[in-house]
């Protein structure tokens, strides 16, 4: 029995001494990779192989991968100073996936952190020497594609950066100021801008020109009460520089006031504009990408709007509407609306929605001619009566943006 005992004993000891073991290689292996530096050996695109090839330089608003060791545990990484977006748990002790911050004010960078990835972590940290760039420039839109000559407009993009040159309907720019964050420049109409041309910017890092033209009252123009007036009955049209500044000539008024939540008649005391028989897309384009095209048109707004939307469709069958209401932010608050003067509002064709689905084809959205009515309404979609709207609208259009 005592033998047994003995063999028993140095069995459960053998286990004891086992399972010590393993837990301190365990603990071996989780000190030394949580407790060390983080060491940066190189970057590489954030695609499937074999596009994940070493970068040797990076720009703005990309995703990348940074690969080497001790990169758990991460609090912070800064390009350039700037914070990059990522999820620690997407993280390995030898790859972190990280987003570069879509806007970095390179001018205002200081002399040490700029070319720079800093890692921090819960353990340490790290500055690795890398090129970031400046991007060719991008613009996202023009505050008054139609606004006239003297008057203040702002190109709105990215990576407005270095500027070379400025050229707004084919007339070169000069006083123009760009932004310190690179996303727009503020600059006044030539007095010589007489015709429809694109607006192009140029930067040290490249180019870009606008796929559409600004100062344009003909292309694609659907109605602009002027040289191309298919108004057709609803709001009043006037002129007058007065109620709204700034108009190259005549425009419609929507006016609304006293209107109850759920109320869309859309035929009452002039909400809505109506024109007949326009095209929206010549027939030979009707192949050509939905997603390419966008409705626009200026409107100026005088008085604080905030409630109530903005309604357009096509032909009076109401399958496929947009709904504009610029007071609606994007997590669901309220900021009232009011614009300085006149602005563009773009609105992608994919916008209009039937059943809160796009259209799949141009041609599903115009049918086959690509013509039609348009509608431009007033409407109350809300519980909140509408005491008091106005809003003037001119050159509604449809144009290719990309």
């Amino acid at each position: 029995m005592k033998k047994l005992f003995n063999k028993a004993s140095n069995c459960l000891l053998l286990v004891l001494f086992a399972t010590m073991f393993f837990i301190q290689q365990g603990c071996k292996k989780d000190k030394s990779s949580s407790s060390g530096a983080p060491v940066i050996t190189g970057v590489r695109n954030y695609v499937a192989s074999p596009g994940d090839s070493l970068l040797t330089s990076v720009g703005t608003g990309k995703w990348i991968v940074i690969s080497g060791q001790n990169l758990k545990g991460t609090l912070q990484i800064y390009f350039n100073g700037v914070k990059g977006s990522f999820n620690d748990a997407w993280f390995s002790d030898t790859s972190a996936i990280v987003l570069l911050p879509d806007v970095i004010a390179f001018p205002l960078v200081e002399a040490a952190q700029l070319n720079t990835i800093r890692y921090i972590t819960t353990h340490g940290e790290t500055t690795f020497s890398f090129p970031i760039v400046a991007p060719a420039p991008t613009i996202s839109g023009i505050s008054n594609e139609s606004a006239n000559a003297g008057d203040s407009v702002k190109i709105n993009g990215f990576n407005f950066f270095f500027i070379q040159r400025v050229s707004y309907a084919g007339v070169e720019v000069t006083g123009f100021k760009g932004s310190s964050d690179g996303t727009s420049i503020s600059m006044k109409v030539p007095a010589s801008v007489s015709t429809g041309g694109p607006v192009t910017v140029v930067t040290k890092s490249g180019s870009v020109t606008t796929f559409y033209h600004v100062h344009d009252y003909v292309t694609g123009v659907l109605n602009n009460y002027d040289g191309v007036n298919n108004f057709s009955w609803g709001s009043p049209v006037s002129n007058s520089a007065v109620d709204f500044p700034g108009n190259n000539g005549n425009y419609g008024v929507l006016k609304a006031s006293n209107i109850p939540g759920g109320n869309g008649n859309w035929w009452d005391n002039g909400r809505s504009m109506n024109a007949d028989g326009v095209q929206w897309v010549p027939v030979a384009n009707l192949k050509d990408t939905l997603n390419n095209y966008a409705l626009k048109f200026e409107m100026a707004v005088n008085k604080p709007w905030i409630n109530g939307s903005i309604q357009i469709v096509k032909d009076y069958t109401w399958t496929y509407s947009a709904l504009y209401r610029p007071w609606r932010n994007s997590n669901g608050s309220i900021t009232p609306f009011k614009t300085k003067g006149w602005q563009t509002v773009t609105i992608p064709l994919s916008n209009f929605l039937n059943n809160s689905l796009p259209a799949s084809t141009l041609t599903a959205l115009l049918g086959e001619t690509g013509k039609g009515a348009i509608n431009i309404t007033f409407i109350n979609d809300g519980t909140t009566i509408v005491a008091d709207f106005e809003a003037a609208i001119d050159n509604i259009r449809v144009v290719k943006v990309k």
